[in-house]
């Protein structure tokens, strides 16, 4: 069954690949043979991220635009933040992307982040896999952008694209160096706003010093996404990043980190957290409860 899904994927069958991509969400019975099948693909991955209410959808359904425009096809992951109640994805960012639906070109698939602490969905290593066995020229990942994500998402992608605003101005000064360090390009969005070119010109301050350190100098461009402002120049930056990207030793400490979670997590797999509280309850009351003791013996 799944290598009749694989060569429909690889043939590019969307449907086939929404079908792959639910099972793989759902862990399917079996599921993990349709991984270990995939072939090696080089496929571009571009990552999206920044605060909420940066534009990030604005911006990507700007970037997907001059892609398709230019005859490219485009697979688009939105992860998005999950409902508190049922752990779906919050859509409502998804209706600035609603005329690609059903474009030949694009295809878009949300997803939950579920809960997951870092922002991005806890199967997106296996689900951006799956996606570049189909026939794409690029792959777009745009994350809910809270907590690590930022940094999680360089770990998938082949560029990393970090969204602001101009009312980012004090985030600026406090902004995590590992941030610094994953940013390949930084959009500073909704550039029309007052307050503007003094933003830009200080996040350029600020990033001088990291030119010694990076493997290329981090450009910083304006955008005004409504508009379409500033998007074929951030699309020409991403094209010609992604033709000169090379293997570097961050590459392989990035895959090393996805190689960990992935063992991190097949490890945990049969651990329950709803059967760890129901057994704190069971022997709670006995007291003189000791946590470690308690997870010592699991």
């Amino acid at each position: 069954m799944w290598q009749q899904y694989l060569d429909e994927i690889i043939n590019g069958n969307p449907k086939s690949l929404a079908r792959c991509i639910s099972y793989v969400e759902n862990e399917y019975d079996g599921y993990e043979e349709l991984l270990k099948s995939l072939p090696s693909a080089n496929t571009r991955v571009i990552g999206i991220t920044g605060p909420p209410g940066a534009g990030k959808s604005t911006l990507v359904d700007g970037l997907i635009g001059f892609l398709a425009g230019k005859g490219k096809k485009i697979g688009v992951i939105c992860v998005d933040p999950s409902s508190p109640f049922n752990l779906g994805a919050v859509l409502g960012d998804r209706i600035r992307m609603s005329e690609w639906y059903n474009h030949p070109s694009v295809f878009i698939r949300s997803l939950a982040t579920r809960g997951s602490m870092g922002g991005l969905h806890p199967k997106i290593v296996e689900i951006t896999d799956l996606m570049k066995a189909f026939p794409f020229d690029f792959i777009i990942v745009e994350t809910v952008g809270v907590g690590q994500s930022e940094i999680e998402i360089a770990g998938l992608s082949d560029s990393t694209v970090v969204v602001m605003v101009p009312e980012a101005g004090d985030e600026v000064q406090t902004m995590k160096a590992g941030l610094m360090e994953i940013a390949d390009i930084f959009v500073v969005n909704k550039a029309d706003r007052p307050g503007a070119d003094l933003f830009v010109k200080n996040l350029r301050e600020m990033l001088a010093p990291a030119f010694r350190t990076h493997y290329q100098e981090v450009p910083v461009i304006k955008t005004v996404a409504p508009e379409r402002q500033g998007i074929e120049e951030l699309a020409e930056i991403l094209l010609h990043q992604l033709k000169k990207s090379h293997v570097t030793d961050k590459r392989f400490w990035l895959l090393a980190e996805k190689a960990y979670y992935l063992i991190e997590r097949k490890r945990m797999k049969d651990i329950d957290k709803s059967e760890l509280k129901k057994e704190i309850e069971s022997v709670y009351p006995r007291g003189n409860f000791n946590l470690y003791q308690f997870i010592a013996n699991k």
